[in-house]
This record gives structure tokens, sequence and C-alpha cells, in this order.
């Protein structure tokens, strides 16, 4: 049988495991081109003159859904179920560029939306994420 502090132990070492997967995962990416860095937030402008142009380009709407319609009541009939509105789906314009490193590097693959980079992934060759 445990005692209190040896569960304590325990339990503490259980919650800085988790904080500290938790903090690795949200960490965002960086390139490294031309030895300077470009990162997460950083302009699809500087991106150009930091590591050039891109191998492959391309350019597409991605569906983002908008934020969904509160449900209003049927007029002039009480009692009657309120109506539920049909949440609105828009599209962004969305880049990807594909970066070829060279041999021993892995190819990067850097998302942009509104000019600004929000994702950089590394070796998937320029496999997307559903769009």
């Amino acid at each position: 049988m445990m005692n209190a502090d040896g569960g304590r132990w325990i339990f503490r070492c259980l919650a800085l495991g988790a904080l500290l997967t938790a903090g690795s995962a949200v960490q965002a990416q960086s390139l490294r081109c031309n030895d300077v860095g470009v990162r997460e937030g950083d302009s699809k402008v500087w991106l150009l003159r930091t590591c050039g142009q891109p191998a492959i380009a391309d350019s597409y709407c991605a569906r983002v859904l908008t934020n969904v319609p509160q449900p209003v009541p049927y007029p002039g009939y009480p009692g009657v179920p309120q109506v539920q509105q049909v949440p609105q789906v828009a599209c962004v314009m969305t880049d990807e560029w594909l970066y070829e490193r060279g041999d021993g590097y892995l190819p990067a693959v850097i998302r942009m939306r509104e000019g600004r980079i929000i994702s950089i992934r590394f070796g998937e060759q320029g496999r997307s994420e559903p769009r």
C-alpha cells in the first residue's frame, strides 16, 4: 500500500509529463534558409526574400465553417419549435509552397493565408491536409 507522499509524487510526475507533452505539441515549426529563420506568422514576402521561389506552388480556396447562427423563433406561432439556421461555409484563399531542400534534408511544405505563414511541415512531399 502506498503512503500519501508517494501518491503525491506520482501525481506530480504525471502532471509534469502532461505539461511537457502539451508544450511540445504547440511548438511552432521553423525553417532555415540561407542561415535565416522563417516561422509561423511571418509574411509571404519574408519567405520569398529568405528562401526564394518554391519548387512547387499551389493556391486553392479552403473551406472554413463560420459561426453557427443562433436559432430564431418562428414568427407568429407561439410554442412552435425554433428554426435553426444552416451554418454558412466560406472559403479562404490558401497557398501551399513546397521547398526541396537538397540531399539529407526533408522537403518543407509551407501553408499561408492572407499573406502570413500558418504552418510549416516537413517530409510530406506535397501531401496536403484535407481541404
